[in-house]
């Protein structure tokens, strides 16, 4: 299907999917937190693992008063790391969060400076930092900062090769290329699209899709080849 379309049918395809997943989802309202800061350290603690967990992991933290990065820079990484343990892999994402505060204090300042300059810019030195790979940078350009970058994951790649329009091995820079390539760059729209890729998967496009009602069949390459 993709080798087919030129860049305005693909536009228009792109757009079609998303009004035909809001008219069935509605506005999801991503992402839950309650200030930036606390995006940033959801976007690290939610790698490999649910969404759940990392809610486990975001309250302890706001039981003992610490989802500030001055609270973080100043808590033992052992102590954060029992904090955030229901969120899996601890020792590794309490280093990871000590590690964004601290270039985050070093090359910054503060959060809100970090996202006053140029964002193309910014994003290039957030994914240098350790533990900061493209999706949870995307997550906190998008979510945290307001900046139009898309985010992409695995469900992104399952929906999207299913409709025809990649392949679920492409790599992450080619498949958020073609939102960013594609899409107009707004935030909102990046935003609930998302969104509604992460709810079309759980409830429908699944590894063993389920797709009895689903809002995307007419669309879907996938089901047509015989291979629900």
């Amino acid at each position: 299907m993709k080798d087919t379309l030129d860049k305005e049918q693909t536009r228009a395809a792109l757009l079609e999917l998303f009004e035909t997943l809001l008219s069935r989802y509605g506005a999801l309202n991503w992402w839950p937190a309650d200030t930036p800061f606390e995006v940033c350290v959801g976007a690290i603690l939610t790698q490999n693992t649910n969404w759940l967990n990392v809610e486990k992991a975001i309250v302890n933290l706001k039981r003992e008063g610490l989802l500030s990065a001055e609270a973080l820079r100043e808590i033992d990484e052992g102590r954060l790391a029992e904090l955030i343990r229901p969120s899996g892999f601890f020792n590794v994402k309490s280093a990871r969060l000590k590690g964004f505060v601290g270039w985050l204090f070093e090359r910054y300042g503060s959060l809100d400076a970090m996202f006053q300059g140029d964002w193309i810019g910014l994003r290039e030195e957030l994914s240098a930092v350790r533990g900061i790979g493209p999706e949870t940078c995307d997550s906190i350009l998008l979510y945290a900062g307001g900046k139009p970058s898309f985010v992409v994951d695995a469900y992104t790649r399952r929906l999207f090769s299913r409709l025809g329009l990649m392949r679920e091995e492409d790599d992450y820079h080619r498949v958020r290329a073609l939102f960013m390539d594609h899409l107009p760059a707004e935030v909102p729209l990046f935003n609930e699209y998302h969104a509604l890729i992460v709810e079309q998967c759980k409830r429908h496009c699944r590894k063993k899709p389920l797709c009895d009602g689903c809002p995307l069949t007419r669309f879907c390459t996938f089901l047509a080849a015989g291979r629900p």
